[in-house]
């Protein structure tokens, strides 16, 4: 069903179990140990059974290319540098206007970054699944148009990375799975959204395969067509999060303006948590799916993912809007512009947040809400709700045996032989080694769960009275505007209760690995959202650019 908004906008929400210890992002449930989808508590991978894809031709990658980047030296890229690394949409478009960059010299840097960072060297991240083979020639348009004054949105120019299980034309959209290697797929509903606003689609990202519903015994970031995803934090020591993982890669090391992400359960918070990048999983409906590789129909949502706030609330206003082919799309009255006006005048004095007690042994967390409260913010100290997510596997199980199907029938290209899961499963058993050399366990049990439609239904309706007495009864009861969590920990109570989610970079540990602090509220409240972080952003400003990709 479709849900009419009106502009009424108040704050309540959530309250949470943390940690048991502070190494682990364990919730109240075992959804992360049973699904891996809330990654942030994944399995130290030290060695990797693959690292580089064998099936990216490198060279091929590049040849679109060879020729422009030919004039483009390394003196005119470090040149650059000042003006592009780290710097947000709205200063990019101040040096375009005046005249210190182009879009076509903005889409050059980006690509000669992502060729001497990305694959086959020793700082290789394989973040990048494709590129747009036409990208140089649509920058160079989209400097035309700004000459004559064609620009319709802040996003105007701005070359853009899909993740990809995002159907996007001219490039194959893959799920970083072999079986949909050659999927030419028409524009998603969200593409469509970010080319009429003028956005350049720059590329893929890699991801986890199937977006982490697939292996259930892998490392995050790992897909067979993308290789192993590493974090330029700390390339091959951490875990980069998952499934967004290119997504969050390529904003944290600068390949990219931003990114647009997915999440079914952490899937856009841990990757970007863990990259130290702003991530924001919207209400689900408030973007479209359409043309997204799907797991569930109940829960996925794609998502921006930015290196600051202001990024991530022009990215989210150049892809909302109401898609009829999406059941649970939402129409929105308010206009463009929406989520970027009145982000600098808004303040955190007088709201309420709840703290998890559990979580203040995390001595970033208790960083981060002193920052708060230097800001205005009252901090109320809760308890978590001690709930469990039961059956949050079967759902997902559910949902993708028979979404998939409905995903292969009606938008993939035509040379796509595989219509089913057990398809998949029986194609990747030709090549058991290239194909899924951790194995396809999560697969398996998704052919293996059935359940009646009035069983599925009563699991669906469990969850989301469970997901939602999880924020709503802390919240009810101290007046809460929001709930304040730790990258992905309780991304599962989030996702079945529908709730959107922000995180924004609150440090790093005694290790140097990020981390992020993460907002939490009700339904459609994504605005709230993105003026608490960029209160706290600009209050904290802790993010910092990879040492070894300045």
């Amino acid at each position: 069903m479709r849900f009419f908004l009106l502009f009424c906008i108040t704050a309540f929400i959530y309250s949470c179990k943390g940690p048991t210890n502070s190494n682990k992002n364990e919730t109240t449930t075992t959804v992360e140990s049973e699904t891996q989808i809330d990654s942030g508590a994944v399995k130290d991978f030290r060695e990797f059974k693959v690292l580089d894809s064998k099936y990216i031709d490198v060279d091929m990658l590049w040849a679109p290319f060879n020729k422009d980047l030919e004039t483009f030296s390394e003196s005119q890229y470090n040149n650059l540098k000042p003006l592009i690394l780290e710097q947000d949409i709205p200063a990019l478009q101040s040096h375009i206007r005046d005249g210190k960059l182009s879009y076509e010299t903005l889409v050059k840097f980006y690509l000669y970054r992502i060729r001497a960072f990305d694959r086959e060297n020793p700082l290789s991240l394989n973040s990048v699944i494709s590129l747009n083979p036409n990208i140089i020639t649509e920058a160079k348009q989209k400097d035309i148009e700004f000459r004559n004054k064609k620009m319709k949105h802040p996003i105007f120019g701005m070359p853009i990375l899909l993740k990809d299980n995002i159907n996007t034309s001219g490039m194959p959209t893959t799920a970083g799975a072999v079986a949909l290697q050659n999927n030419n797929a028409k524009d998603a509903f969200i593409v469509k959204q970010l080319k009429d606003k003028g956005a350049l689609i720059l590329g893929k990202a890699n991801l986890s395969e199937w977006a982490y519903f697939f292996c259930g015994d892998c490392p995050s970031g790992y897909s067979a067509i993308g290789g192993q995803t590493l974090n330029p934090y700390g390339r091959r020591i951490m875990d980069t999060g998952g499934s967004s993982s290119g997504s969050g890669v390529a904003v944290a090391a600068n390949f990219c303006v931003a990114a647009v992400g997915s999440e079914t359960s952490g899937s856009i918070l841990s990757p970007s948590s863990q990259n130290s990048i702003v991530g924001l999983k919207p209400t689900i409906g408030l973007l479209s799916r359409s043309g997204i590789v799907p797991i569930s129909s109940t829960l996925d949502t794609p998502g921006p993912m930015t290196k600051n706030v202001t990024d991530n609330a022009i990215l989210l206003d150049a892809m909302f809007g109401e898609d009829i082919s999406d059941p649970k799309s939402i129409f929105a009255l308010w206009e463009a512009g929406f989520y970027l006006e009145g982000l600098k005048q808004s303040s955190l004095k007088g709201k309420r947040f709840g703290a998890i007690k559990r979580l203040m042994e995390d001595s970033l967390y208790v960083n981060a809400v002193n920052v708060l409260k230097s800001q205005g913010a009252e901090i109320v100290e809760i308890e978590g709700e001690s709930i469990e997510l039961k059956d949050f596997r079967r759902l997902l199980n559910l949902d993708m045996k028979k979404d998939l199907p409905t995903y292969l029938s009606s938008a993939v290209d035509t040379s796509v032989a595989v219509t089913s899961v057990q398809d998949v499963i029986l194609f990747n058993e030709k090549d058991s080694v290239n194909m899924m050399p951790y194995g396809q366990r999560l697969f398996h049990g998704i052919v293996a769960d059935n359940a009646s439609d009035t069983e599925f239904e009563s699991i669906k309706a469990a969850l989301k009275t469970a997901g939602r007495s999880f924020f709503d009864v802390p919240m009810k009861a101290h007046q809460l505007d929001g709930i304040l969590s730790i990258n992905n920990y309780h991304a599962g109570f989030a996702a079945v209760a529908e709730y959107p989610a922000l995180t924004v970079p609150m440090g790093y540990d005694q290790e140097g690995k990020p981390k992020g602090l993460t907002f939490i509220a009700k339904p459609l409240q994504e605005k709230f959202l993105l003026q608490w972080a960029y209160n706290f952003e600009q209050a904290s400003k802790l993010r910092r650019l990879p040492k070894d990709y300045e």
